[in-house]
């Protein structure tokens, strides 16, 4: 129970890495503002049977973080409660795979304003909640592409990288104010986004893991349940590499 007590806002959380961050810290005692862009059935459901098992309370936030309305409106549902936000998880991001030179701007602009402006802006607010208990850990959940930069993932990795440079400078200029600032690195995930990738640049990038696999969510999960508790409480300003040895 890392985090017994503790409530948490999570973006992204109806598939992949989110939603195994979003059991994974419910599972240790959060209560969390679960972010999807779209209500739906199966989340509801989701949600509620999670809150019930792990006796923690998880509230649905609904927004599309392009819709600079919709998160001002979710922020103000969230400031209404009158609940500390202990922790923030800016999971929420596209994945895009093509050659620097077949990436038009259009597509670089809609990869920047989900994957790196509207996560800083959505930051912003929340990082006024944080200042009034003087304590909080927010985590980026960036890319290894965001440091490595692979072929054919230049717009994606750079739309990370800027991720990953945030993190640093916001660490130095929050941490007086009690709040920690830290990345996760993942590699190849088991995830809907490397459905984005070829088979044979999938094998490709195993083989070049230590471990010859590809990772899990809950892999990434566990490593933000770290940077969430209290166990990491002298770690800020870090990025944390979780991909089985890329490189």
């Amino acid at each position: 129970m890392l985090l017994d007590n503790k409530n948490a806002l999570i973006t992204g959380c109806n598939r992949g890495i989110g939603k195994a961050i979003l059991t994974t810290f419910a599972e240790n005692g959060s209560n969390i503002w679960a972010c999807v862009r779209q209500p739906s059935d199966e989340f509801e459901t989701y949600i509620k049977e999670l809150s019930m098992r792990c006796d923690v309370k998880i509230w649905p936030v609904f927004f599309d973080l392009k819709d600079s309305d919709q998160v001002k409106s979710a922020v103000k549902t969230i400031m209404s409660m009158k609940k500390p936000v202990d922790i923030l998880v800016n999971n929420a991001g596209i994945s895009y795979n093509a050659l620097f030179q077949m990436s038009t701007i259009d597509k670089m602009i809609e990869v920047f304003n989900i994957n790196f402006f509207s996560q800083m802006i959505f930051t912003q607010y929340i990082i006024k909640l944080m200042l009034r208990n003087k304590n909080g850990s927010i985590i980026n959940i960036a890319s290894s592409t965001g440091i490595d930069g692979n072929a054919g993932r230049s717009i994606y990795g750079a739309s990370k990288a800027a991720i990953i440079c945030a993190t640093k400078a916001m660490s130095t200029e929050l941490g007086e104010n009690g709040i920690r600032v830290n990345a996760i690195a993942p590699g190849i995930t088991q995830t809907e986004m490397i459905s984005d990738m070829t088979e044979a640049v999938i094998k490709e990038t195993i083989q070049q893991t230590h471990l010859k696999r590809a990772g899990n969510p809950y892999e990434i999960a566990r490593a933000a349940l770290f940077l969430a508790s209290d166990i990491s409480s002298y770690v800020t300003g870090q990025v944390l590499r979780v991909d089985g040895g890329l490189g």
